[in-house]
């Protein structure tokens, strides 16, 4: 429908130029003909853009189209033909410039979906099926090989791939896939050969309902509307009683008409939402996928940051820091402690193992062990007692312990780690100090939030004082508060809500969606392949670097310098206009065809978001606390 629109707009724009051609060059004679032409095109014309400004102010609104429904109805009582022309291409030319910049933006949207294929193999027994993607059912097994997108979401069965989410996350660098691993449609496979269990198909995928998330934020224009609206209606009051005054001073009508054509804002109406979609559309494409226009707006605004600790600043899952050891090798404690921890679903146990595996330390499978619950593991090893756990179970096993090595433990729990002591044959070898691991670039991220004039920045945690003491010294943040519950964040939200400037909160979507929710801007980290993160946050960041949140404030803080930088074009713009009227160098026609040409410097301003660099930030540089 847009595209047949914009065909008529377009055509109906080289018809009015092509009159205003024709009679001003004086090519058909010009007793007849040119003014017939232009009363039939400036009727034709005239009346949609009337008709619009009736329905407008039955809505009890004021738009652009009032001031140009006044203007073209003095001229068309004046008998300025020519400067109805131009004042109905100058409208024509606007809107359409809108609905091309709309269309656009939706066929991008809609060309998305040629990311995923229409043709999907699928294994039935022993034999394999072609059909088409809308037949796909949960729990058909997907086969994809190298070089093929994933059609929809589910859970590798076998095979291994590294797969390429760019088209979700903005993410360049390809992810490593093996059996047990999500896989998201959309989603190129660069190498490898994928089964692929079917967990999610069709509107319930990722993929659709991030473009659903678009498709929502062109629609969601509400307080891009609002804000225009504001200023229109004072512009156009303030504009009306100025003609009106100059009308009685002067009892020039010409005069008056010339100022309604200089002045008509509709390149403003059109220029402030079109940087919006440009901002919306070039965030996308990093993996930042943003509600609406009025949460860019929002961030334009934001001086204060709270941010939840677990699974926002830190990857929410335990890492082994560091190992300190007695009386043994590093590698032994490390070999000694998988062997132990290897039978146990503890999720300190599986970091350790992990650890032992990336570090190449070979271990063995215990036969004879026990498992302690809260404590530890007991493990008989080659005739010995092997103890992996705590200091309680430590000390139940009558095991000496001295100063030194208390001092040593006490100062690495009060830095918020997790101990797990190791003992051979009744005596402490050392302990595996681990923590969560900090994201990516989180100090980088925090002082360019900073220079973007974010002044508080806050984080809540549910973690004991220590921790939260450790990681706000770690990452550089002054403002925590440790021990909180769901409702106490929320409680902290409420008691900070400013008219002033604008709160926005950071969190995982899940947990801290009753927060989000409350906050000016909630923006959800991480949140690709979960469903209830990207509903519950006004902006969804698809992949987990933290760094994302300082891109999405500096390309807010860039399109406020664009608006402001069109207000200041339109002002001067508007102010050479008025003296060239005022200065009897143009009139009516003169100024309608001034009106039109410099309807384009706002507009072409308002494309140069997508010249927008993000700021360089070190994403690279790994903490654990």
């Amino acid at each position: 429908m847009n595209n047949i629109v914009l065909n008529f707009k377009f055509n109906l724009a080289l018809v009015f130029g092509l009159a205003i051609v024709l009679t001003s060059s004086y090519i058909f004679p010009a007793s007849a003909f040119n003014s017939l032409l232009l009363i039939i095109i400036g009727l034709l014309a005239t009346v949609p853009v009337i008709y619009g400004t009736i329905n407008v102010i039955k809505n009890k609104k004021i738009s652009v189209d009032l001031l140009a429904s006044i203007a073209l109805l003095v001229s068309l009582i004046n008998h300025e033909w020519e400067s109805v022309a131009f004042i109905n291409l100058m409208i024509t030319c606007a809107r359409m410039f809108g609905i091309y910049t709309e269309t656009k933006a939706k066929n991008s949207i809609q060309s998305l979906f040629k990311l995923r294929p229409d043709k999907v193999k699928i294994k039935v027994g022993s034999s394999i099926k072609i059909i088409d993607i809308k037949d796909v059912k949960v729990d058909d097994l997907v086969i994809v090989e190298a070089g093929e997108r994933i059609p929809i979401d589910g859970t590798i069965k076998a095979g291994a791939a590294s797969i390429d989410q760019s088209s979700l996350t903005g993410e360049s660098l390809p992810l490593e896939k093996k059996v047990g691993d999500q896989v998201l449609s959309s989603t190129l496979n660069l190498a490898g050969s994928l089964l692929v269990k079917t967990d999610k198909i069709g509107k319930d995928t990722t993929f659709e309902k991030i473009v659903g998330l678009m498709e929502d934020a062109q629609a969601h224009k509400v307080n891009i509307e609002t804000f225009i609206e504001k200023f229109t209606s004072k512009y156009i009051l303030f504009t009306f009683i100025t003609a009106s005054l100059v009308l009685i001073f002067s009892r020039n009508i010409n005069l008056v008409l010339s100022i309604l054509l200089v002045t008509c804002a509709d390149d403003i109406a059109v220029a402030v939402p079109l940087a919006f979609w440009a901002a919306i559309a070039k965030a996308a494409k990093k993996g930042i996928v943003i509600k609406g226009g009025n949460y860019l707006e929002g961030l334009m605004r934001c001086r204060m940051l709270i941010v939840d600790k677990t699974g926002t600043l830190t990857r929410g899952r335990i890492k082994v820091n560091h190992i300190i050891a007695f009386g043994a090798p590093i590698k032994r404690i490390l070999k000694l402690a998988s062997i132990a921890e290897s039978v146990s679903e503890h999720p300190i146990a599986r970091s350790i193992v992990e650890y032992a595996y990336d570090s190449k330390v070979k271990f063995d499978i215990p036969s004879d062990f026990e498992e302690i619950s809260g404590r530890g593991m007991k493990v008989k090893w080659h005739g010995k007692n092997l103890i992996v756990g705590n200091l309680a179970l430590l000390k139940d096993q009558k095991i000496k312990i001295d100063n030194n090595a208390l001092n040593q433990i006490s100062s690495a729990e009060s830095d918020g780690h997790n101990i797990v002591v190791v003992a051979y044959n009744k005596k402490l070898l050392g302990f595996i100090a681990l923590g969560d691991e900090l994201r990516y670039g989180i100090k980088s991220t925090i002082e360019r939030l900073k220079k973007f004039g974010v002044v508080r920045v806050v984080m809540l945690t549910g973690d004991n004082e220590k921790v939260a003491k450790n990681v706000a010294r770690e990452i550089g943040i002054a403002e925590y508060h440790a021990n909180l519950l769901p409702k106490d964040k929320l409680n902290f939200v409420k008691k900070d809500i400013n008219s002033s400037y604008k709160i926005a909160m950071v969190g995982d979507g899940v947990n801290d969606a009753a927060a989000l929710a409350l906050a000016d801007v909630g923006i959800a980290m991480g949140a690709i392949g979960s469903d209830s993160a990207i509903e519950a946050a006004d902006i969804a960041l698809m992949n987990d670097e933290f760094g994302r949140i300082a891109e999405a404030v500096g390309l807010s803080k860039a399109l406020g310098r664009i608006i402001v930088e069109n207000f200041i074009i339109w002002a001067i713009v508007n102010s050479v206009g008025l003296i060239l009227v005022f200065g009897k160098i143009i009139g009516p026609q003169g100024a309608a065809a001034y009106n039109f040409f410099s309807d384009f410097l706002p507009l072409i301003n308002s494309l140069r978001i997508f010249q927008y660099r993000y700021p360089h930030l070190n994403l690279r540089s790994k903490l654990h606390f």
